[in-house]
């Protein structure tokens, strides 16, 4: 079995991006160990803050309850402040993520590698799926980690699948009205399209027999009221094809997307994604 290094930028983003691989990993008999790089200080500050409380605190208590959902063997902080969206004066606040010295910052994930000798380590695509500062760190803080490592893992990055999410909008009736759906023809926060095309992602994990763990998980990060409630009140079909895949693009590995589990066994030549229309679910089984 296989130790599996889950590295973030904020409590909640696991919940969102990787809780069903996370879950079925921990299912599979593999360690799960969570990194999140920052306390999430820059998030909504919820009407019921206790006093003396920090957002911070409300935020590490919900991502505790949201790894026990999943089934994460280990969460570890590496206790930098949440630099906010691109121009925020929290960019360059003292122990910002964003100014975190690399070397530093690669050392204290390296130590975490080095500690439960790391298989694999998932981070994040080049611009951090929409350009966070934060998430972008994450994948310049995760490669310098390898580098540094005693035995440096196979490295996979989490992201968007940009043309999975368009069929998902395009598929969305006008009568649904309005939904949290992030559209991958908008600009990111850093300017860039969300995401990465399809035809450069490597791994389409099917984890739609976990959304009932991956909502609630999300539901754990109640003090998150926009983007938790956007989500989570999402028509059942509309959530299924919006969070019941997920994405990785592995480096120097070639080959076209391929629907199954990246950890074990596979890949599989030939397979091919194919999740084009709401309600119709396609390639059931390969991701056994």
């Amino acid at each position: 079995m296989a130790t599996i290094v889950f590295f973030h930028a904020h409590p909640d983003d696991e919940s969102s991006s990787t809780a069903g691989t996370m879950a079925m990993a921990a299912r599979r008999g593999h360690r799960v160990v969570l990194v999140t790089a920052t306390g999430g200080e820059c998030g909504e500050t919820p009407d019921d803050l206790r006093p003396g409380e920090s957002v911070a605190e409300r935020r590490a208590a919900e991502l505790r309850r949201a790894a026990s959902v999943i089934g994460v063997h280990r969460v570890v902080g590496l206790g930098y402040r949440d630099s906010g969206m691109t121009g925020w004066p929290q960019n360059h606040l003292s122990g910002s993520f964003l100014d975190a010295d690399l070397d530093r910052a690669g050392r204290s994930l390296a130590d975490v590698l080095d500690e439960e000798d790391a298989d694999a380590l998932v981070g994040y695509d080049w611009h951090g799926n929409y350009g966070h500062p934060d998430h972008i760190k994450v994948h310049q803080v995760g490669w310098r980690a390898v580098e540094l490592a005693a035995r440096p893992p196979r490295v996979l990055e989490v992201t968007m699948n940009r043309d999975h999410l368009n069929r998902v909008i395009d598929a969305v009736t006008p009568e649904v009205g309005p939904m949290h759906l992030p559209d991958a023809r908008v600009p990111g926060d850093d300017g860039n399209p969300l995401g990465t095309p399809e035809d450069e992602v490597r791994w389409a994990v099917d984890v739609q027999d976990l959304l009932d763990v991956k909502r609630t998980a999300l539901a754990c990060h109640a003090s998150q009221r926009t983007d938790i409630e956007g989500f989570t009140s999402l028509p059942p079909e509309i959530f299924r094809q919006t969070f019941g895949w997920e994405f990785f693009r592995e480096p120097g590995l070639e080959g076209a997307l391929t629907v199954g589990w990246p950890f074990e066994g596979g890949p599989w030549p030939g397979t091919t994604f194919h999740c084009s229309c709401l309600g119709h679910r396609q390639d059931e089984g390969l991701a056994s």
